[in-house]
């Protein structure tokens, strides 16, 4: 993440965060992220990770792509914003609001012979995947699914702990995330 993201992005958690009164001390309890992390992310003085910047917004009931950009009922980046976490590079790549959810879509990495847990997204939230090429094992943390190959698909329900794990070789993917309202 450059410079010019990571300060757009600790912009766009303030925002978010005293929107909702919250303090950088409730923030960081909820989200389970240092205050002095929180605090340097968003003066932008620090790149998060996919793993933080998915535990803020779960603490703040926000889509992940609340936080990478302004909210608008269909906005596509304007240009690709990657992110990283241990296993998993995501670039947001298109994100649409109806009355009944918020539906973002991602392309992704999963990195050769890594594995990433994600935590429980909202309740109701859910996840699919068509792999592009590799082979994925996907799915709920404590029972993932089969294996997913090239032109696979699944889908599991993304408010529990989930699996990202490339079993091979590298993995790129599309992920769609829908968050219902």
């Amino acid at each position: 993440m450059d410079a010019d993201m990571a300060g757009r992005v600790g912009s766009r958690l303030r925002e978010l965060r005293e929107a909702r009164g919250l303090s950088l001390s409730e923030l960081a309890r909820r989200s389970a992220v240092g205050k002095g992390t929180l605090s340097e992310l968003e003066a932008g003085r620090r790149n998060p990770t996919l793993e933080t910047l998915y535990a803020l917004a779960t603490a703040l009931g926000v889509p992940l792509s609340s936080v990478l950009h302004a909210t608008a009922p269909r906005l596509p980046a304007p240009s690709p914003e990657s992110v990283s976490g241990r296993a998993v590079d995501a670039v947001l790549t298109e994100r649409f609001e109806d009355p009944s959810a918020v539906t973002e879509t991602y392309r992704i990495r999963i990195r050769a012979g890594a594995a990433q847990e994600s935590a429980a997204h909202a309740p109701g939230t859910t996840e699919h995947i068509i792999v592009l090429t590799g082979h994925a094992r996907v799915g709920p943390a404590h029972a993932p699914g089969p294996v997913v190959g090239p032109g696979g698909h699944a889908r599991w329900p993304a408010d529990v702990p989930h699996l990202y794990e490339a079993v091979e070789e590298d993995v790129e993917a599309l992920l769609v995330v829908r968050y219902p309202r």
